[in-house]
């Protein structure tokens, strides 16, 4: 089975195209639907408008899921300023620091999108004896690309509070096969997925067991992947693989988690993911998340008896600045293929 490198890249660039900051997702999750489609799959959206992709197995007995989030780390307006300034609140855990003088899109609730920038409140060096000041939400804010000197101003342009603020995610790819961008986390385990069900496709494989796969939009927050589990055997969730410390995941590994800030992952399946790895000659990791949670440890939290593991490309400067290698994306779309047992 060849992966076809060049839709898995394209997938991922059309999907970092689309603002999807948490609970903001449904252009994402109307591409989703998009790429069922296209690939004659049974697709619907849940209640709290996640996307979900029914894939018929050859076998029966069992009933296994994959998850990944479509929703990213951004910003939300908390305040309009007497200056023409918006204070803004973090939605998810964006390190600020890397957000100063990012470019940014700011989406009212009557339709209108604006462009801005994410500032210091001490933005030049030239002005303000504290420009090296901490870049904290209070010490921030956006800076509206339209006349706006006073909170009259943004309100007749129809900002509010609660509107949403999207930022750049920059997406590059390098012609060394390197891929730069934010919200790799998690939208190249999105393509990575869609590209394992492109694979089948045209190889006219099925999986081994009926797959539902869940494309979460909260998962940012914690609580993305709590209603997945209802009659299934077991859950893989695919999302970033961690790299830095004493980690030994790199850019070009698939990533195999043991345990993460939620505890130990499925024992046996963990045990079965890295034998599927090493049989098939994948380039792998396996590795402990200490900060971190999935969809899979959502969904236990809501009590689903469901056993549960994880998986994705290593990405390195999570949550920042993120890069990671195609040779990782294709690591992993294998790792998607050998756990379905595609056939």
């Amino acid at each position: 089975m060849e992966t076809d490198k060049e839709y898995l890249l394209q997938t991922l660039k059309e999907l970092m195209a689309i603002d999807s900051p948490t609970g903001f997702c449904s252009e994402a999750i109307g591409y989703i639907g998009k790429v069922a489609a296209s690939l004659d799959l049974e697709f619907s959206v849940t209640g709290k408008g996640c996307g979900k992709i029914v894939v018929r197995g050859v076998e029966s007995g069992k009933r296994v899921g994959l998850a990944a989030h479509t929703d990213t780390l951004g910003l939300m307006v908390r305040s309009l300023g007497a200056d023409g300034s918006i204070a803004f609140t973090k939605v998810g855990g964006p390190q600020l620091p890397t957000l100063d003088g990012e470019y940014c899109r700011i989406y009212t609730r009557d339709g209108r999108v604006y462009t801005g920038t994410i500032l210091s409140r001490s933005p030049s060096s030239h002005v303000y004896p504290d420009a090296d000041r901490a870049r904290k939400e209070d010490g921030m804010y956006v800076r509206i690309d339209e006349n706006a000197s006073c909170k009259d101003d943004l309100v007749a342009l129809g900002i509010e509070v609660g509107d949403y603020i999207a930022y750049e995610p920059k997406t590059t790819i390098t012609s060394s096969g390197y891929v730069k961008s934010r919200f790799l986390d998690d939208k190249a385990s999105v393509a990575c997925i869609l590209s394992a069900l492109k694979t089948m496709s045209d190889n006219g494989m099925k999986p081994r067991y009926d797959t539902e796969i869940f494309i979460t939009v909260y998962e940012e927050v914690g609580h993305g992947g709590a209603p997945m589990g209802e009659g299934l055997s077991e859950m893989l969730a695919v999302d970033m693989g961690c790299i830095g410390l004493d980690l030994t995941c790199t850019e070009h590994d698939v990533s195999i988690c043991a345990k993460d800030g939620g505890g130990p992952y499925d024992y046996e399946m963990v045990n079965r993911l890295i034998k599927l790895s090493k049989d098939n000659g994948l380039k792998y990791a396996v590795d402990i998340y200490p900060f971190y949670g999935s969809d899979v440890g959502a969904m236990h939290r809501a009590g689903h008896d469901v056993k549960g593991a994880l998986i994705g490309p290593g990405i390195h400067a999570s949550h920042g600045m993120e890069r990671t290698h195609v040779d990782a994306l294709l690591q992993t779309v294998k790792l998607i293929l050998l756990y379905l047992g595609a056939k």
